[in-house]
């Protein structure tokens, strides 16, 4: 059986889709249920200010499972095209597939070279579906970025086909098969990851199980979500309008069964390490790929929720759980600030292995908390984040989000202005602040971004892109 003998733990991530760092019980949200990842926070570490690098599906998901920026892979924005040669599911790809991560390591190719047995399950959405890519030698997946729960589209070698049953417990389905499969079988420690789209739109009752549903439309208050927020005043558009309450309590309906389902999900899985005697050499990581708003500021959404795009917390902040029960603290909350930047060097360094070409990237590794040691992290700790043209610096006082190459601009007082409401971008007295932020987020993305897929340069609109980044001056499309 592996896993037993071997020396290094095995891997499993858990990658959820649109999940708000405040959804979670053991976040302190009393409304949505979720008991299994309030028994993992138990067992382990709880972030409460992990960011994610984008907050949109694709370069976020580059991002964590690169440890580059999206100015240096050169995702921008949700992919649209490319991911399949089914032309029905590619309709502004007309089925040419683009590999959008080809030379683009990720440190899941790190583990695999260093012996790790690699199986995914679930959403990839980062072009090409057909064939295993980045160290994976298990690949069962989603072949969009999300759609319908049931009858949901997955790749069966060069085919698209209509998954039987609920897509949550269909990814879970898989992740199990490929442990009992290959990883019970194998002496090589495993890398998992299961990637579900919960609790990623659609959000009406025909998408998810009617019971479910209805236990939170029918029972639910939802106070821990705001109403009759107005959006802020700089949006020229909102993705997802919501002008009912009948609409806002369909939506929430929805999105927190969304949630509770995938925690049962989670749930058989923890289950499975245990039956097996493998939860103490398993490290399980929980994290979602970037927030989301369902009501907070006034918008339903992430970072496309708003044109301009938006960075407020509720849209880059993200869940954060890691558990090995024996090795990481347990029942902890940790208030450092972190970012998905971090994951690749802090999982090399986790199981003993080095991070190809660390000079060029951001991250740094936080492994040391994860063994119980301290972890330096004071006033000069920044968070960044992109969104094609869209800037944003962080650290615990203060926020500034610059917009390239017009503006709004925005910088909020964190410590004084909690839920980001009143900009003080033209406030005199906080120049001195401004101009040290603008300053430091110029540097460091002067640092690391390669000027070919800049995306200061990429006419990002939050609707999607359609081909590479950086070729929108040979006369073809990229973004929509």
């Amino acid at each position: 059986m592996a896993s037993h003998s071997q020396e290094r733990p095995n891997i499993l991530l858990v990658l959820t889709d649109d999940h708000g760092h405040w959804a979670m019980g053991c976040a302190g949200n009393g409304e949505v249920r979720t008991p299994h990842l309030d028994r993992l926070a138990a067992t382990g570490l709880r972030f409460e200010n992990l960011f994610c690098a984008s907050p949109v599906c694709s370069p976020a998901r580059a991002s964590l499972l690169t440890g580059r920026i999206p100015s240096q892979h050169g995702v921008h924005d949700w992919i649209r095209a490319g991911d399949t040669h089914d032309v029905s599911q590619e309709p502004d790809g007309h089925g040419r597939v683009i590999e959008y991560l080809q030379r683009q390591p990720g440190y899941t190719d790190v583990l695999a070279e260093a012996g790790y047995l690699c199986g995914l399950s679930g959403k990839w959405h980062l072009g090409s579906v057909h064939r295993p890519q980045r160290g994976f030698t298990y690949w069962n997946v989603h072949a969009k970025g999300g759609g319908p729960y049931y009858r949901a589209p997955m790749v069966e070698g060069n085919r698209v086909v209509p998954a039987e049953g609920y897509v949550t417990e269909v990814i879970t389905d898989h992740a199990l098969a490929f442990l009992n499969e290959q990883a019970l079988t194998d002496e090589r420690p495993f890398y998992l990851g299961v990637h579900y789209t919960a609790p990623h739109s659609p959000w009406q009752r025909e998408h998810h199980p009617a019971d479910l549903w209805d236990s939170y439309h029918e029972h639910c208050p939802f106070r821990s979500v705001p109403s009759a927020l107005q959006p802020p005043a700089w949006a020229q558009r909102i993705s997802i309008p919501v002008k009912d309450e009948q609409t806002r309590r369909v939506y929430l309906s929805g999105y927190f069964a969304a949630i509770t389902a995938m925690d049962a999900q989670l749930g058989r899985l923890l289950d499975w390490l245990e039956e097996h005697d493998l939860r103490s050499n398993t490290l399980v990581l929980f994290t979602s790929d970037n927030g989301m708003s369902m009501g907070h500021h006034g918008v339903f959404g992430k970072g496309n929720a708003t044109f301009p795009m938006n960075m407020f917390d509720t849209a880059v902040k993200v869940p954060g759980i890691v558990s090995r029960p024996g090795f990481v603290p347990r029942g902890c909350i940790c208030d450092a600030l972190v970012s998905h930047y971090d994951i690749k060097p802090t999982l090399l360094d986790y199981v003993g292995l080095e991070s190809p070409n660390r000079d060029l990237l951001p991250g740094r590794s936080f492994a040391q908390l994860l063994r119980g040691a301290a972890f330096r992290d004071d006033d000069e700790i920044v968070i960044l984040d992109e969104y094609g043209p869209v800037r944003m610096i962080r650290n615990r006082y203060w926020k500034y989000v610059h917009r390239y190459p017009y503006g709004p601009h925005e910088l909020y007082h964190l410590r004084n202005d909690p839920e980001e409401r009143t900009n003080l971008v033209d406030c005199v007295e906080c120049a001195d602040h401004l101009r040290a932020l603008r300053r430091q987020l110029q540097e460091w993305f002067l640092r690391y971004v390669d000027p070919r897929v800049d995306g200061i340069g990429e006419p990002v609109t939050g609707r999607g892109q359609i081909d590479r980044a950086g070729i929108g001056a040979l006369g073809r499309p990229n973004f929509l």
